[in-house]
């Protein structure tokens, strides 16, 4: 069994690391950041924080360098799928599935355009690069994936990936429709995600102020709304993910607000824009959400055109 994890920043390097120390697949990590793959393939890939182990695994930044593979899992930025995807598709085949474990909706689309059988995925744990080779990992946390609908994706493939990721450590849990559980995590993340970028808040600290309090509530509604409206039923309340990232342990500051900080664009349009672009397909409004998707959009702006 060979498993290729296609980004291989913070989640995509808890996925690998965790799958590698399993051992029961051969596990490739495929990134564009040369430093970082040369380093996992020097002296092996370091996870601290949440769990502390270093683990030896296959890492490279050259495509052509991957074998074929039964599985991937794509955890790039998702303004970075079309680009990830083009580069690796040729190592899967009829036989194989690939998985998205990315923020927002939009993805899955994206890869089924160059692979055959694709997997719907949302994932909680979360981490942030400390050095190359080395992931700091934040928050612990369940994946759920199923079938991505237009692909005909067979539930075995789900139930293989998601008996591979258990066993490694990290919990996943296989469903025949993986909608409800991507829109929670997708409700969530356009509610904090963005506040936390422009406030500079980290996410407890914004949960806490009753103002950004107030205004992650008012963007959750939002988006169930959108969610309801689609005959999406929700995997459970955004809120209370709201309270259980607060509650972690250590400052966690939202992966858009690192991207601002940082000056990367990032991926608010399969965020709140994707709120936005579902919201006008049903007829439901969604004013707070089109504000803030234009606030970091002109955020984003600002770097290339401050005068």
């Amino acid at each position: 069994m060979k498993i290729c994890v296609i980004g291989c920043g913070a989640v995509g390097s808890l996925f690998a690391a965790h799958l590698a120390k399993a051992g029961e697949a051969e596990v490739w990590a495929y990134d564009v950041w040369q430093e970082h793959t040369d380093a996992i393939q020097r002296t092996g890939l370091r996870i601290s924080g949440a769990e502390d182990f270093t683990v030896r695994l296959n890492a490279t930044s050259d495509a052509s360098e991957l074998p074929r593979c039964d599985y991937g899992i794509v955890a790039t930025k998702a303004i970075h799928t079309r680009i990830a995807i083009s580069q690796v598709a040729d190592i899967f085949d009829d036989k194989s599935a690939v998985c998205s474990v990315q923020n927002g909706v939009g993805n899955e689309e994206i890869i089924a355009e160059r692979v055959q059988f694709v997997i719907r995925g949302t994932t909680f744990p979360a981490g942030h690069p400390i050095a190359p080779g080395h992931v700091g990992y934040d928050i612990k946390g369940d994946t759920w994936i199923g079938p991505f609908e237009p692909t005909n994706t067979s539930m075995a493939h789900v139930e293989e990936l998601a008996g591979l990721i258990t066993r490694s450590g990290m919990n996943t849990i296989p469903l025949k429709d993986a909608r409800g559980a991507q829109w929670t995590k997708l409700i969530f993340n356009a509610a904090t995600n963005p506040v936390g970028a422009l406030t500079q808040l980290h996410h407890a600290a914004a949960t806490r102020f009753e103002p950004t309090g107030h205004l992650f509530n008012d963007l959750i509604a939002e988006g169930e709304a959108v969610a309801k409206k689609l005959g999406i039923e929700l995997h459970g309340d955004p809120r209370q993910l709201v309270q259980k990232g607060a509650h972690a342990a250590g400052k966690h500051r939202a992966s858009m607000l690192q991207d601002i900080l940082a000056r990367r664009q990032t991926e608010v349009d399969f965020m709140n824009g994707a709120i936005v672009k579902w919201g006008k397909e049903v007829d439901v409004p969604t004013p707070l959400n089109k504000a803030l998707w234009e606030l970091i959009k002109g955020l984003e702006h600002s770097w290339k055109d401050p005068d």
